[in-house]
């Protein structure tokens, strides 16, 4: 199989060339149709991410086809086209593993982070982690759905029964969010990076119906606001946007650090909350009801080979959507 390995923080992913894994008890193998280029990856090249092991293969944004059945695996069968996620595994263990809540465990692994993740060929995934997709679905477009959307609806849910929904930071989570509550019949308005104009009009192009810099207020206070950019200048910002009753959720597993604050940005009840990984039925709920919704996202492919030409793209925000590697 081809890989692009990530040797260790602040380096530039290399080739490399290595024998097809073979599934262990619980795994399988998948053939890699397409794997998106996420901000979280960009936080693991720059070693912001503590629980990273390097050398890593990042990627955890995956759509692929299942070649081979580890030992005890019944499902998913082989040749289904499933996604591998964030959450790689759960100990089983933890009081959040008993309680349903695998999303929070207390050793998990993470796909692209802690073990391999999907810039290759052919990956290893433990079978309970994987999402079944429809077969019929373009690898493509659905692969920046496997965190983006993830994350994305877990942060929209999080933010509770809301009318007005604001987005600090306009990328793909925000993008899918914004076209999430436009189904859903609730308003949104797009804070972006103070002067960013094209993002601003592509941000109205999705339907919001205000979009301005994160420096300035909304005409009007939110009933929620979700914060999907690494900056923790941003909550209290978003503190003092949302009413009385209101919900601020932090999308992203990395932030900057917060500034303080008085506690009156956060009195009248005003809640702050953060999103850590996914439960599987969460996402089982966003790919029906992206279906639904007629989610549809906005790529740009590279060939594996170019995965570092891919990162700077993302990075620079070259691109109005995801870039995604094909190998």
């Amino acid at each position: 199989m081809q890989a692009m390995v990530l040797p260790g923080v602040g380096g530039h992913l290399v080739p490399e060339t290595r024998p097809d894994p073979e599934p262990g008890p619980g795994e399988v193998r998948i053939r890699v149709e397409a794997c998106a280029v996420c901000r979280t990856d960009l936080h693991l090249i720059d070693g912001e991410l503590p629980q990273a092991v390097y050398p890593v293969v990042p990627g955890h944004e995956v759509v692929g086809t299942v070649e081979a059945l580890g030992p005890g695996v019944r499902a998913p069968r082989l040749g289904t086209r499933v996604g591998v996620p964030w959450l790689g595994h759960a100990c089983g263990r933890c009081p959040y593993c008993a309680n349903g809540r695998k999303n929070l465990c207390d050793a998990p692994g993470f796909t692209g982070c802690t073990r391999d993740g999907g810039f290759v060929t052919h990956l290893l995934a433990e079978a309970a982690f994987t999402v079944t997709l429809d077969p019929g679905c373009d690898p493509v477009a659905t692969a920046p759905l496997l965190c983006a959307g993830l994350i994305g609806w877990r942060t929209l849910k999080l933010a509770g029964e809301a009318g007005t929904v604001g987005l600090y930071g306009f990328g793909a989570a925000a993008q899918i969010v914004a076209k999430l509550c436009r189904w859903q019949g609730c308003r949104v308005f797009a804070y972006t990076r103070p002067g960013d104009g094209l993002t601003q009009d592509f941000a109205r192009a999705l339907g919001a119906e205000w979009a301005s810099g994160a420096d300035e207020a909304a005409p009007e206070p939110l009933d929620a606001a979700l914060i999907f950019a690494p900056d923790g200048r941003l909550v209290p910002v978003a503190l003092g946007a949302v009413r009385k009753g209101g919900r601020v959720v932090c999308g992203g597993i990395h932030m900057s650090a917060i500034p303080s604050f008085p506690y009156a940005r956060q009195w009248g009840e005003r809640a702050l909350l953060s999103v850590a990984n996914l439960p599987q039925a969460d996402a089982l709920d966003f790919f029906a009801v992206a279906s639904k919704a007629g989610i549809e996202t906005r790529t740009r492919s590279f060939p594996l080979a170019r995965a570092n030409e891919a990162i700077a793209a993302h990075r620079t925000g070259a691109l109005n959507g995801a870039a995604v590697l094909v190998p």
